[in-house]
């Protein structure tokens, strides 16, 4: 296995703020020390990149850095190593697992709580896992343990009531050749669907910008349309649970898109507020329906692809 070994010096007249921000930049990385004054990290490109613009601020700081690929360590296995940011983890999580501690007894108590609240709580938690897992390299079993208690918090504050019972059920052979419409000015729910149509049931689709649908059109997320809200789900999460498209990347998404299209508080993810910022950056700066589409489409096959490669990585 490779390996990205850094270390630095500086001057004895150095001020004591450049060595305790160099300091915190080395733990926020999530850098063990080999041994005194040298540091390590898998040879990824995102570590090498950021092992780069630590030796520039070394240098700037009047230090000399060093950085290097290495094979091997002597008398240090590869899964000695690996412990070694295990351990890091280990402490990185143990805050995490008070808080969901905490959160978990609330949850048991028997006094009322504000849904909206006890949601901002958990997103909480979740912020803060991920601000740890960002460097678990090598997810560790910690990072398991928190994520299925996690998983079981989720699970007992979903609404039963989400799941709509009696939805029509396609093939996507059904619409393979369909072309679709939508009112005009798309906003977040009608383009994450566009996306999820080109995405799953037919990457050439046409979709058109009408308030009155052809007689051979296809309307989703308008007025009487098969394809829209039912009960709480927004319009992307009723095209998916219809054809049957479900893995947790595309959850995800729909997560995100269910909360900047209905905003009712059933979810928070840390990415929402942002996207919700670029479409309404989008929509200030005047783009044309096909602008706001394209755009769109790149917006949500590039959360998916995170999510999707997220996933993998996490072994799930």
């Amino acid at each position: 296995m490779s390996w990205l070994v850094f270390s630095y010096s500086l001057p004895t007249q150095a001020r004591s703020s450049s060595r305790v921000a160099l300091w915190r930049r080395l733990k926020r990385l999530g850098a063990p020390a080999h041994k005194s004054g040298v540091y390590v990290l898998p040879d990824r490109e995102e570590c090498l990149e950021s092992f780069q613009w630590l030796s520039q601020e070394v240098q700037q700081a009047k230090g000399n850095a060093t950085f290097m690929r290495v094979e091997k360590f002597e008398g240090l296995s590869d899964k000695e190593l690996i412990e070694l940011f295990h351990r890091l983890s280990r402490e990185g999580y143990a805050p995490v697992q008070a808080a969901l501690g905490r959160f978990e007894k609330m949850l048991s108590g028997k006094a009322s709580v504000d849904p909206r609240q006890v949601r901002e709580k958990l997103e909480k938690i979740r912020s803060d896992f991920a601000e740890v897992l960002r460097t678990d390299f090598f997810f560790s079993a910690h990072a398991k343990q928190v994520l299925s208690r996690l998983s079981r918090c989720e699970a007992r504050l979903t609404d039963p009531k989400t799941k709509i019972e009696g939805l029509p059920s396609f093939s996507v052979s059904d619409y393979k050749h369909k072309k679709w419409v939508t009112r005009p000015h798309p906003h977040v729910d009608r383009l994450g669907t566009a996306w999820l149509i080109r995405k799953f049931i037919n990457p050439r689709a046409v979709v058109g910008y009408s308030n009155t649908p052809g007689h051979d059109e296809t309307p989703f997320d308008m007025k009487g349309a098969l394809f829209g809200h039912r009960g709480n789900l927004c319009t992307f999460e009723t095209v998916a649970a219809m054809f049957h498209l479900n893995d947790p990347a595309l959850q995800a998404v729909a997560e995100i898109i269910h909360e900047i299209d209905l905003r009712d508080g059933r979810y928070f993810r840390p990415e929402t507020e942002g996207v919700a910022r670029v479409l309404r950056g989008w929509i200030d700066a005047g783009f044309s329906d096909k602008e706001l589409e394209s755009h769109g489409i790149a917006l949500f096959e590039g959360l998916y692809t995170a999510f999707s490669r997220s996933e993998v990585k996490h072994g799930k």
